[in-house]
Formats: C-alpha cells, sequence, structure tokens
C-alpha cells in the first residue's frame, strides 16, 4: 500500500487518509466499508490503531458474546461481499414471543407475517469480528498499528496529528473514533456525554434447553428484570438476564444446577428445563449519549457514540448504520475529490443520523422505564401495549421496521 510521508529533522510522519482508532467491530466494518464502497476512480489510503494485538490470519480472542443483527444489518453485510464468511454462525429469529410473567400480556411477532425470512439473526461476536478480518486480510489494503497506545491527539488545521508511544508520529484528514464507551478520542476532543445508570447488571451466558427453540428469539418480562433468550445452534440459546447489581453478582457466582434451576423459575417452561450453562459474565447497564457526533475532523462511531442498554438488540445495528453512513459521505467526497475531513461533511454525518440515534435512544430507554419496574400502573399499562400489540398490525408493523433497521 503506498504511502505518503513528511520527514522532519527529528521524526517522520506517515499520512493517511482515514485513521480508524479502535479495532473492533465498528473499526473493522468502517475499514471495509470504505474499502468497499470506493469507485474505481478513488483511492484512500487507511490505518487502524487498536491497544490489543490483533492481525489477520491469526486466531484472534473476542469474548463469547453473541450479537442479534437486524434484517437490515444482514442486508448491508451482503453488499459488502462479507455475510458469507460468517453466515454459516448465524441463526435466523423467524419469530420473537414476548412476554409478562405473571400477567396476561403476549406479543408474537412472526417473519412470515412480514415479507421476510427472518426478522434478524443471532452470532457470535468472534464470527463477525473473524470474517471482517478474513476480508480485509484478502484485499490487503490498511495498515495495522496493533498493539499501540495514542499518546496525544493534536487537532489542527489542515489534519489531525496523532503521536503513538514509542512509534512514529502519524497525521490524517479525518479520524474515526471507534474507540468504545470510554473513548479517548471523544475525551480528547472534550466531547461531553449524558449518562445514566441502570442500576443493573447483565448476566451473559450460554444454556442448553429441554425443548428445541425453533428458531423463536423470547423477551420474557419479570420483577427482578428482562430476561432475552436467543437461538442459537441446536438446542443452545444466548442468555441475557437483566438484574439489580447485588443480585447479578450472587446469581452469577451460584453453581452451574442452581444457577440453570433459578432461571427455570424466572423464564418460565416456555423452553422446558434449563438443561446446561456455559460459565457466567456479568455487565454494568448504562446510557452513554455523547453531546456531538463530530469534532474538527473527527467523527464517532458506534459505542464512542452511543452506548445503550440491550433490551431491545440494537447497539451493533445502530453503529452498524453509523458506519454506512459515514463512508457512504466519505465516498462520495473522494469521487468529488474533496476534502473528506472538513466540516460540512462531517455536518452532513451528525445530521443524517441524529434522528434514527434519538430515536433508537428513546426505544430503549423508555423500555427499561417500562419493563423494569413492578409498579402497578406500569405494569398494566405494559400489558395493554403488548396486548395491543400483538392484534394492531399496523402497530406491530411500526415496532418491527425500526427494530429490522429500517
Amino acid at each position: 500500500m503506498s504511502e505518503s510521508e513528511t520527514t522532519s529533522a527529528d521524526s517522520t510522519t506517515i499520512a493517511y487518509d482515514v485513521v480508524i482508532v479502535g479495532g473492533g467491530l465498528s473499526g473493522l466494518l468502517t475499514a471495509v466499508s470504505l474499502i468497499e464502497n470506493k469507485s474505481d476512480a478513488s483511492s484512500i489510503k487507511l490505518a487502524i490503531i487498536e491497544a490489543n494485538a490483533i492481525k489477520p490470519s491469526q486466531q484472534n480472542e473476542f469474548d463469547d458474546r453473541v450479537l442479534a443483527l437486524s434484517h437490515g444489518s444482514v442486508e448491508y453485510l451482503k453488499s459488502l461481499s462479507v455475510w458469507q464468511l460468517m453466515a454459516g454462525d448465524a441463526t435466523p429469529i423467524e419469530q420473537i414471543h414476548i412476554s409478562d410473567r405473571g400477567n396476561y400480556g403476549k406479543a408474537r411477532i412472526k417473519a412470515a407475517n412480514h415479507s421476510v425470512e427472518a426478522l434478524g439473526y443471532v452470532i457470535p461476536l468472534a464470527s463477525i469480528a473473524n470474517g471482517l478480518l478474513i476480508h480485509l486480510e484478502a484485499i490487503d489494503a490498511i495498515d495495522w498499528l496493533a498493539p499501540a497506545t495514542i499518546e496525544a491527539i493534536d487537532y489542527q488545521q489542515e489534519q489531525v496529528s496523532i503521536q503513538l508511544v514509542d512509534e512514529a508520529t502519524i497525521s490524517t484528514k479525518l479520524l474515526v473514533a471507534c474507540d468504545g464507551g470510554q473513548s479517548i478520542c471523544r475525551k480528547a476532543a472534550n466531547i461531553s456525554s449524558i449518562q445514566t445508570e441502570y442500576q443493573q447488571h447483565a448476566v451473559i451466558a450460554n444454556v442448553i434447553t429441554e425443548k428445541p427453540h425453533q428458531n423463536q428469539a423470547f423477551e420474557r418480562f419479570t420483577e427482578q428484570g428482562p430476561i432475552a433468550m436467543l437461538p442459537m445452534s441446536g438446542n443452545q440459546c444466548s442468555l441475557v438476564w437483566t438484574l439489580e447489581p447485588e443480585l447479578a453478582q450472587s446469581i452469577s457466582k451460584l453453581d452451574e444446577q442452581s444457577f440453570c434451576l433459578a432461571l427455570e423459575q424466572a423464564f418460565g417452561g416456555w423452553l422446558g428445563s434449563i438443561k446446561q450453562s456455559s460459565r457466567r459474565v456479568v455487565f454494568p447497564l448504562a446510557l452513554i449519549a455523547a453531546e456531538s457526533q463530530t469534532f474538527h475532523r473527527m467523527a464517532l462511531v458506534g459505542n464512542a457514540s452511543h452506548t445503550i442498554h440491550p433490551i431491545a438488540g440494537q447497539g451493533f445495528n445502530l453503529g452498524l448504520r453509523d458506519v454506512k453512513v459515514l463512508s457512504r459521505l466519505i465516498t462520495q467526497a473522494l469521487n468529488n475529490q474533496e476534502d473528506i475531513g472538513a466540516g460540512q461533511i462531517l455536518n452532513q454525518y451528525q445530521e443524517s443520523r441524529q434522528q434514527d440515534q434519538s430515536a433508537i435512544i428513546r426505544l430503549t430507554d423508555s423500555m427499561v422505564t417500562l419493563f423494569s419496574n413492578d409498579l402497578p400502573p406500569l405494569v398494566a399499562g405494559r400489558n395493554v401495549g403488548l396486548k395491543v400489540m400483538n392484534y394492531l398490525t399496523p402497530l406491530q408493523k411500526a415496532f418491527v421496521n425500526k427494530t429490522m433497521g429500517y
């Protein structure tokens, strides 16, 4: 790959068009999107800075969480020619079963009623990441700066200068921050964020059930908090069990038999008994929303911009739509020989993403309030809502279209 270098008396600066900070899913997807979306007439010099060692063709250690990909997200991955690299590990969601434990409210959402084969797909995070890495290795079009630590970021008029610990200084026309909820890029730019601690932790595990899930996803609302069971291969489901912090810690430390019994009692008999459980991992849950998506020659993407509650399974899908819009704007600017880090481009990105981000943040935040609360008026309200959504097609269609990414 060609690189531009400027040399001073004491250092060498490597110049890029785009530097992506963060080699997780958002960063990898941004790189693939920029490369796949560019026209034959355009070229782009790319680098990824990642704190951990991560290289193509190596077995990388990603955590064992799974993601629920919306229908729209899968269609975008297909357009990038990467879906086939991960589809073998994906399980379709053909039906979503929503219920409120101990109450009458229930709703079923079926893919067939919405003219799609699947409402979405459940897939291990590692499968997505490794698929993207395999694709990037095959095209060999980026520089990997990993492991690398950023020492300083200097936002200059015509570029952003990035000083790495024990590495040469690099510069870029546009810095894309994909470095997560505690983004150092966001903090370096002094972009403030709205943060809500939900006082909830998520217990994550894979479980094996007595009855087959038949490609159903379950969202079960209980007095202690929501339980999501997402279909995986065989009779295996991915569990996301939202609880108060102390209860989450104590339940996660139960022996396997006691844990399975506690889950079975809370979830009910929809899938029969809980036969086995993997190791449990506990995550604190919070809403973090940046007050601006951009700064001078910088764009925030994914969790660096917005970290949301997993109650509706929309976090990664929302970040994917950030990537989709930003890569389209960058490609258009390159094709028009425009400055890809110009304020006009970044303003378009912010304006294009604001409505979608705000709507999903409001949706998930409202669902947390409504479904993680046992106050009688809220219990009655959510049960009426589930009943209405089950029978009122226009309401269900609007909800499904939003969660499918349209």
